[in-house]
């Protein structure tokens, strides 16, 4: 339940605070005085879009706030966005000049999708041209739905998610065939660029070693040249010739005939003995390098051949051996991928037949719910339209099969008939206004789970209900209309746990006795639940368990409007105005007595 409203600065109301009832609370007031301004305020707590040039002349910012009862529905919320403890949540909205806004949560920042999430649980919003709305396939598909229970609301999720993934699976098997088509090109060409490098054997790194050996191999005789003479400097092949190694051991040998006179040149000659023994080591070294460098002659021509392979498959496949090593990997998987192309065309034909079995079975499910709401719905609002000066309409709910998409596979069309012997046409093309309001009030009711009492108080000849081709009088028990009404909406109880229902001006277009039936039944709805309506019908307002009047003060620079909660002779004086007559005339105050002691 809405228990207080503040609006400031925004657009011609500088301040207004209003302290709402359970029931029926209506806003009157003359044509333009900022009736509205106040429906615009609720949007705004309901995350709706500010509009520009929202915010009063003069003011920094406008400033909307709505204090409500908390639901059963929203006390998971503690702990998130309400404190542990929390027994109201109040929602804020704050808009600058610059049309920039900030939402609140019991006085923490939140964002406007959090409005959106909590506004849905505690308004329900009918604007002025809402009925319209009901002209539109999709909406009527909707409050069918609705009407069918919250099962219908799974069996949607369901069907949406089966629809999913029959797209995505058909998608998956008509890339597959096309897949197929180009197989055996792809295949040839894959396999002759997978062999090509396998049959190369590469190797991380063996194009820098195989470079570094064709280097080498091109000065083999400078190589060979210098590892011989080498050789024959430290140990020479003729005895006789001089060479490092004789002359090291000469040394060794002179220092060694004074063995033992002093320790330091016995150190010395230690040293010449080691040289000697090195000198020797590395002339067979450099022999044995040379004797195999003399083997080598050959290997050269088939090293450039190497190279060259290597520098052709990375032309062909990438700038280093290791982007040829990672073509072939990918070649590799593709091959794979490619020769199971037939068995993923398989399983991919099997998973669709599946998802098409899913999807059948959940839009049978919807189908079934709809054709059995359908007649339900259908005398549930003949019945109601009966109690709206309507007794004689012809209400039809017409199911007609569609493609199957995310919410089924049948359209759903309203048809009404307001005089007996019309056959039933479209609402788009035969309802008014005025009816339009009517029926989506009779929706409302039926939603509410009210329509009990109202079918107790309808004429005992009824509305008359079809559903389809077929046709049936509307004169169920109440009993049962209840449950057809509780199927939309749910019993529930007044107050806090049920979502305020807010009706700006949808009795456009109505007036006389039919005023006063849709009076009736917006009251009979303020018995399960708060109800807030902007109205400029004296038959309604009088009705209202508490009245505000919208006043517009055209003295104040900028024009200012008040929002004024009327007592007892204030409503009486206002419904005066209402009607149309001056505030003297004891006619029309006589006429605004009887009306407010009839409601």
């Amino acid at each position: 339940m809405l228990q207080e409203l503040r609006v400031e600065n925004l657009l011609l109301i500088e301040r207004a605070e209003l302290d709402l009832a359970p029931g029926l609370n209506v806003l009157t007031g003359e044509t333009g005085a900022g009736k509205t301004v106040l429906a615009h305020a609720l949007d705004l707590l309901l995350g709706g879009r500010a509009r520009s040039g929202i915010v009063r002349p003069g003011a920094a910012e406008a400033y909307v706030e709505g204090s409500f009862a908390l639901p059963d529905a929203l006390r998971h919320e503690r702990g998130e966005l309400l404190a542990a403890d929390a027994e109201e949540i109040v929602l804020a909205r704050r808009v600058g000049t610059d049309g920039r806004t900030r939402a609140y949560v019991n006085g923490r920042s939140a964002a406007v999708a959090d409005l959106r999430r909590l506004g849905t649980c505690l308004l329900e919003f009918y604007g002025q041209h809402e009925h319209r709305k009901l002209t539109l396939a999709a909406a009527q598909l909707e409050i069918l739905d609705r009407f069918c229970g919250p099962e219908q609301a799974a069996r949607r999720s369901a069907c949406a998610a089966a629809h999913r993934e029959l797209r995505a699976v058909s998608a998956e098997l008509e890339d597959l065939r096309e897949l197929a088509g180009a197989r055996e090109r792809e295949l040839d060409l894959l396999e002759y660029e997978f062999a090509e490098i396998e049959q190369a054997a590469l190797q991380e790194g063996e194009a820098e070693r195989l470079a570094g050996d064709r280097e080498r191999l091109r000065r083999l005789d400078s190589l060979r040249a210098a590892a011989g003479l080498s050789a024959q400097a430290l140990a020479p092949a003729m005895p006789d010739a001089p060479g490092a190694g004789a002359l090291l051991a000469d040394a060794a040998g002179r220092l060694d005939a004074l063995a033992g006179v002093d320790a330091e040149l016995d150190a010395l000659a230690e040293r010449c003995r080691a040289l000697q023994i090195e000198a020797e080591d590395v002339a067979g070294e450099l022999a044995r390098y040379g004797e195999a460098l003399a083997a080598q002659d050959g290997t050269l021509e088939s090293v450039e051949e190497r190279l060259a392979l290597l520098e052709r498959l990375m032309r062909k496949y990438g700038g280093a051996l290791v982007d040829v090593l990672a073509y072939a990997e990918r070649a590799r998987e593709r091959r794979a991928q490619l020769l199971g192309a037939e068995v993923a065309l398989e399983h991919a034909s099997a998973r669709r037949v599946s998802a098409q079995v899913a999807l059948d079975t959940q839009v049978e499910g919807l189908r079934a719910a709809r054709a059995r709401a359908a007649p339900r719905l259908a005398r549930a609002v003949a019945e109601q339209l009966a109690s709206l000066a309507m007794p004689e309409a012809t209400f039809e709910v017409r199911l007609t099969p569609c493609e199957v998409g995310p919410s089924g596979g049948e359209g759903v069309e309203f048809l009404i008939a307001s005089n007996p012997g019309v056959a039933p046409g479209p609402l788009r093309e035969i309802a008014s206004g005025g009816e339009l309001s009517r029926i989506m009030l009779a929706l409302s009711a039926v939603a509410d789970g009210g329509a009990s009492a109202a079918a107790r108080k309808a004429p005992k000849r009824g509305a008359r209900a079809r559903v389809g081709c077929e046709e049936s009088r509307a004169g169920n028990d109440g009993a049962k209309l209840a449950r057809a009404g509780s199927k939309l909406g749910g019993a529930g109880s007044a107050g806090s746990e049920r979502a305020t229902l807010v009706f700006d001006e949808v009795d456009a277009g109505i007036g006389g006795h039919t005023a006063r039936a849709v009076g009736e039944r917006l009251r009979e709805l303020a018995g399960a639940r708060q109800l807030l309506c902007i109205t400029h019908l004296p038959q309604i307002a009088s009705l209202a368990d508490r009245h505000f009047s919208v006043v517009k003060d055209t003295s104040a620079k900028p024009t200012r409007t008040e929002v004024v909660r009327l007592g007892e002779p204030d409503v009486v004086a206002e419904l005066v105005r209402m009607l149309g007559a001056p505030e003297d005339d004891v006619t029309a105050r006589r006429h605004a007595r009887e009306l407010r002691k009839a409601a």
